[in-house]
């Protein structure tokens, strides 16, 4: 059975971008007025659930010693993380992000800085 965890398991998301499923929208408004299809996915503001986040903003690595070539360079790539976290309800600025759609769901690939806000249970 694939479920989401399994289906997202090979996906890396890369530096400061997250992985989001966008909510399932209401096609009436509050007031019983129902919109077109379209309508909802051109708003300027949508949310979703975090999927999957990267690592975070990655650090310039500073050489102390550039004469040293000898030295062995096994060094890792350091990271800024993220300050959203799987499971985070975030609304985030849609023009700002990538629609995609895989194993037949919608996703949108969001970079941190068009996050607005998060809501997180805490537990």
């Amino acid at each position: 059975m694939d479920t989401a965890e399994n289906k997202l398991r090979n996906l890396i998301i890369v530096g400061d971008r997250v992985l989001i499923k966008p909510k399932s929208l209401s096609d009436k408004t509050k007031t019983g007025l129902y919109l077109p299809p379209g309508v909802q996915e051109k708003e300027i503001v949508q949310s979703g659930y975090v999927m999957k986040a990267g690592p975070g903003y990655p650090l310039a690595q500073a050489s102390e010693d550039i004469d040293e070539s000898w030295k062995a360079t096994d060094e890792k790539v350091k990271y800024i993380p993220l300050q959203v976290k799987e499971g985070d309800l975030a609304v985030f600025l849609q023009k700002g992000s990538i629609e995609v759609v895989y194993k037949d769901e919608k996703y949108f690939i969001v970079p941190q800085n068009q996050i607005l806000m998060i809501e997180r249970e805490e537990f």
